[in-house]
């Protein structure tokens, strides 16, 4: 029986209980695969041997759908009213919040692009089984465990962790693959050279058939880097959170290597390397060519290339001096289950790796991605965050190697 779990009604909340202080925290995000296309898979076998070797959820779900929503939920614990993948409307002071207007942003049917997030009003419902958005009509996609829904939620903050960190003094990076050298204001896409802003019909001389922004393999997509869908980010209106914590993969791996990280890095592969894939990339990037939740309908190559990009992150952040002192954990989560209908559910795989305590347990705890920024808020010492606050929202302390919450 479908129920409603109960939600917060205060954008924030006190500083949850029930993880050891924390230094650093690096969350990995992959996308678009459930938990059976991964567990067990063998083009996937660092990640099944990591999973059994730290600490992993058997009973995680991602939130709604699509990629951008939940990204926005893991960092900011709301849709803010976005059940959509749309691009930024960057810059834009004169338009309205989806959450101050009571707006939803969806994909089906199409909106416009989403105004810059800030300001405090009320998300959008995330139903149990969604018919509307993504498709339309039964058997639909089924949001968390096709279980629970959350109700449209009043006095959300139209804020991040990463305005959270900025007010506390503390750090934060979002580091991209594949993100141009010139930064991420006004990208939406690029492959690392070219990007959205790219004037084509300036490269010369001229191919024949020329050039155009539909050759550009999107290997950075700002859908998946959420931070610079909020005002206070694009704006920079404290010195700590501007567009310039937005970094690529040469930055990230220099950070490593220095030891001179922030206490919150959210690392994102490009769209070949998390397992998204694209359509005009070559095979080894393919999308799948079937999504019903099997492993049978899934490219190899490209669960392989995420697998392969895993272990490096992995490797390169135990090799940095970060992990030699104080306390530090990885987070390596997937967004969504990629839109496979019902009776698939969103349960995702969670794995946490910690530098302190056990490993190898597994938890059949109940979490979601509002559980997973909790937690992390636990570690750094801020306040709960819109439904990270919810009564129903656990702390992952059996995953993090501490008391309960």
């Amino acid at each position: 029986m479908a129920m409603w779990v109960s939600t917060a009604f205060a954008g924030e909340g006190k500083v949850p209980k029930g993880v050891p202080r924390l230094d650093h925290v690096f969350v990995i995000m992959m996308e678009n695969h459930g938990y059976s296309q991964i567990v067990g898979n063998p083009n996937a076998p660092f990640t099944n041997q990591y999973a059994n070797s730290v600490n992993s959820a058997t009973n995680y779900f991602a939130v709604a759908h699509p990629s951008l929503t939940n990204y926005l939920e893991v960092v900011g614990g709301s849709n803010f009213g976005v059940h959509s993948d749309n691009n930024s409307d960057w810059h834009n002071s004169q338009c309205s919040p989806d959450l101050v207007a009571g707006t939803v942003n969806t994909d089906n049917p199409a909106s416009g692009n989403i105004c810059p997030i800030s300001g405090t009003g009320t998300d959008a419902e995330t139903p149990v089984i969604d018919y509307t958005n993504e498709t339309q009509g039964p058997p639909g996609n089924i949001n968390v465990d096709g279980k629970i829904g959350f109700p449209a939620a009043h006095g959300i903050a139209g804020k991040t962790i990463a305005d959270q960190l900025a007010e506390h003094h503390g750090s934060y990076k979002s580091y991209q693959e594949s993100l141009p050298v010139g930064g991420a204001d006004l990208i939406n896409n690029s492959d690392g050279f070219f990007s959205n802003l790219t004037d084509f019909s300036s490269i010369l001389p001229l191919l024949n058939p020329p050039l155009s922004s539909s050759d550009l393999v999107n290997l950075y997509a700002a859908k998946h880097n959420p931070f610079v869908y909020f005002q206070s980010t694009q704006e920079g209106t404290n010195r700590r959170n501007t567009l310039q914590n937005t970094v690529n993969f040469d930055a990230f791996y220099g950070d490593l290597a220095s030891g001179n990280v922030p206490a919150f890095s959210f690392v994102v592969p490009n769209q070949c390397n998390d397992q998204h894939g694209r359509g005009n990339a070559g095979a080894f990037c393919n999308f799948d060519p079937t999504d019903n939740g099997s492993q049978a309908g899934l490219n190899p190559a490209l669960i392989y290339q995420g697998d392969v990009t895993i272990q490096r992150l992995v490797t390169a952040i135990h090799a940095s001096p970060v992990w030699q002192r104080g306390r530090s954990a990885i987070v390596v989560v997937w967004d969504e289950n990629d839109y496979s209908l019902s009776p698939n559910t969103n349960q995702v795989l969670l794995t946490v790796d910690t530098n302190y305590g056990s490993h190898g347990r597994t938890s059949s705890r109940f979490y979601t991605h509002f559980s997973l920024l909790r937690s992390i808020e636990s570690g750094l010492g801020l306040p709960c965050l819109n439904h990270a606050c919810d009564r129903s929202t656990n702390v992952m302390s059996d995953l993090f190697g501490a008391g309960g919450d």
